[in-house]
């Protein structure tokens, strides 16, 4: 079996999607549960299918290898408005997913809450006018004041951080942001972690 983390650390596991076969998809169908199976049929644009479909399967992929368990012995429940309940294994890690894009991530601890936000950087957005509706007038000034890429880089790096802290959905005692090249990465947890989460690319393997 796998280590489990050491201390209060935290992993986030990172997949671009372009990289799975389509031939894989009906496999990962396989694995979701009732609700999810529910959930993933009402999904209109095939784009925002294949995020949730892809997220919950790289949620199982990362949670089974952190237990030693097949990714399909791995069973989620829907909550209408918030994140999935893990009904088995009992007493399973905490855990966050999120997905931008072509680009979708999960976050595993088996100590804290967590809250995960990626958002992918899209150098075409109006982030000023974004942030005078989303942060106000502050905010708006000190992105002003910056050249182009580190005011994209900024508000990217403040919308992940309230997204995050959104999810987590308590105070959070620490907010991580990540380094990559595309995605704007923050992680919040409910205690501090103990050390900086590893940041994993991904593949699928299916069951």
């Amino acid at each position: 079996m796998p280590p489990a983390f050491p201390g209060n650390g935290a992993s986030i596991w990172l997949l671009d999607s372009r990289s799975i076969d389509l031939a894989e998809i009906s496999q990962y169908e396989t694995w979701l549960g009732t609700t999810e199976a529910d959930r993933y049929a009402w999904f209109a644009r095939p784009l925002r299918r294949r995020q949730f479909l892809l997220g919950r399967a790289l949620l199982r992929t990362a949670m089974g290898w952190m237990l030693g368990l097949s990714p399909a012995a791995i069973a989620l429940e829907e909550r209408p408005g918030q994140a999935p309940r893990l009904l088995a294994p009992a007493g399973g890690p905490y855990f966050s997913i999120s997905h931008s894009g072509h680009w979708i991530a999960c976050a595993l601890s088996g100590t804290t809450r967590l809250g995960l936000d990626i958002e992918l950087r899209d150098p075409q957005r109006d982030v000023l006018a974004l942030a005078r509706q989303a942060f106000g007038a502050a905010m708006t000034a000190e992105l002003e004041g910056l050249p182009a890429d580190e005011r994209l880089a900024l508000f990217y790096q403040r919308w992940s951080e309230a997204e995050a802290r959104y999810k987590l959905g308590m105070d959070a005692a620490s907010c991580v942001t990540l380094a990559h090249a595309e995605l704007s990465i923050v992680l919040c947890s409910a205690a501090p972690l103990g050390q900086a989460p590893d940041l994993l690319l991904s593949g699928l393997t299916p069951d």
